[in-house]
């Protein structure tokens, strides 16, 4: 089966988000164009015969086991890496020069990581999703210098889902993790969805971290408002799993009859929907934050920054998927790109799937404490609840505090004509109304972002459980890392 590779004639010049797209994004519902719209970009497209090379899976880090716990060393490191394709960058990257090996963790198992910060500066590593301490979360109080070691201890506690880790140190997440520093965390579990669904990492189940990045013809990676404004030739690679698919389509030969992928944007600020280019439909199995009430046929699936989503598909031909860029600040990809091209070789016959994956009960919000959340904009700085979180003292001093066994929904208002990745530490939430519309599809289930759009308002509820600290917060904030680094960011407390 040939598939024909499409890419925008806009590619090599910058994008200038307006006011305007907000506004407009704001007036439909994020639900129907997350399922159904194979093209949100609407990006003009030329044909062209693409390159091929093997996708890259990233290594699966094989902890150490002493006296019943599992320690993981990372190490932070410098090097370079080609994101424009002959070009050297400087970059980052975990136990590499770029990005990081995969880590697979048990529900109930007992987890140390030893991770050692060789970058020169300082930095945190974020376990993003996971339900851990505060004291282990990774948020800017946890920053540690170069030089030094971290070692986080704790027992995995949720279902089974797609995390992934990252920097998240003040006014630094941005460059650390455009330059590299990312790398996916699968947690299984012992339940029936889990024991039948394809787990076999890197044969049937297939980990694939996409991001656009914007760099300029001498490779320097940029990551805020003065670098994207340096240039007007900037340049806005996607990268797959590492290499550059602009005009190169990966490859990977299937060699069981179902294979599971999971998707994780971790661009900066760009949008990125897949879809197949025959038009065909993927099973989506999980958001986030774990398996759906059941799977859900989608023909695209649409992705803020920091998002993820879990799919299979059973093919009988090639299938060639491909990545729509949309602009998620003011200035970043757009366009088509076919970067993956699955070939089945198998005879294997595949278990019969359970029909119900999860049991997920919608809250009855009637009796939660209510919150109001507005996201805003002076200028350049960003805020939250008018707070412009860029120092440890302006969160400490206006953070959220709430307790355990609290229920509560909140209010998002986003005040700007911006588009916003609003990312909630520590529990899972459910979306209870986008512009005063209920969720549907997998937007039932459980979630840790959520897209906010220019001037829309987006209710969520949650239960904090389980961890409490006096000393340690949790993190609320813009998964668009530059406005985070510009202040979009707000302390939790969760008390006992």
């Amino acid at each position: 089966m040939t598939n024909t590779p499409k890419h925008s004639v806009s590619r090599r010049s910058f994008f200038t988000r307006t006011a305007g797209l907000g506004a407009a994004l704001a007036g439909g519902t994020v639900f129907g164009m997350a399922l159904n719209d194979s093209n949100p970009a609407g990006a003009a497209t030329t044909t062209s015969t693409n390159a091929t090379a093997a996708l890259s899976i990233p290594t699966l880090l094989s902890p150490t086991v002493t006296s019943g716990v599992s320690v993981y060393a990372l190490d932070m490191e410098t090097g370079t890496h080609d994101v424009l394709a002959g070009t050297s960058s400087s970059t980052y990257g975990f136990n590499g020069s770029y990005l990081g090996p995969t880590m697979q963790w048990t529900n109930g198992e007992s987890v140390q990581l030893n991770i050692t910060n060789n970058l020169g500066a300082e930095s945190t590593v974020h376990f993003h999703g996971a339900h851990v301490p505060a004291k282990y979360d990774g948020g800017p109080q946890l920053a540690f210098a170069s030089g030094s070691t971290w070692s986080p201890a704790f027992t995995v506690n949720q279902e089974a889902a797609t995390l992934w880790y990252h920097p998240h140190a003040l006014g630094t997440t941005a460059e650390q993790i455009a330059k590299g520093l990312a790398g996916m965390i699968i947690v299984s579990d012992s339940s029936t969805a889990s024991a039948d669904l394809p787990s076999d990492y890197g044969v049937d189940d297939i980990p694939i971290i996409l991001q656009c990045l914007a760099v300029d013809s001498s490779g320097d990676i940029k990551y805020n408002l003065s670098g994207y404004n340096s240039s007007s030739s900037l340049e806005f690679p996607v990268i797959c799993n590492g290499t550059n698919v602009d005009a190169t389509t990966l490859t990977f030969t299937a060699t069981k009859k179902r294979t599971r992928v999971r998707f994780l944007n971790a661009s900066l600020a760009d949008i990125i929907t897949v879809s197949r280019t025959d038009g065909g439909t993927m099973t989506q199995i999980a958001t986030e934050q774990g398996y759906l009430n059941a799977s859900e046929d989608v023909t695209s699936i649409r992705l803020v920054a920091g998002e993820r989503a879990e799919v299979y598909m059973e093919l009988t031909a090639a299938v060639t998927l491909q990545a729509v860029i949309t602009t998620g600040w003011v200035k970043g990809g757009s366009g088509t790109y076919d970067f993956l091209t699955i070939t089945p070789s198998a005879t294997d016959t595949p278990v019969t799937l359970p029909t119900a994956l999860n049991t997920i009960t919608r809250y009855d919000t009637s009796s939660f404490t209510a919150r109001t959340i507005n996201l805003q904009a002076s200028g350049t700085t960003m805020e939250i609840n008018g707070v412009a979180g860029t120092t440890l003292s302006a969160m400490t001093s206006n953070m959220i505090t709430t307790t355990v066994g609290s229920k509560e929904i909140w209010t998002i208002n986003n005040t700007t004509q911006l588009e916003h990745s609003f990312h909630l530490h520590d529990v899972p939430f459910q979306i209870i109304s986008v512009n005063g519309t209920a969720p549907t599809g997998a937007y039932l289930g459980w979630k840790d972002i959520v897209e906010v759009t220019g001037g829309s308002v987006v209710k969520i509820a949650m239960e904090f459980t389980d961890y409490y600290d006096t000393t340690y917060m949790y993190m609320l904030h813009c998964h668009i890392a530059p406005h985070e680094d510009e202040g979009m960011m707000l302390g939790l407390m969760v008390e006992s």
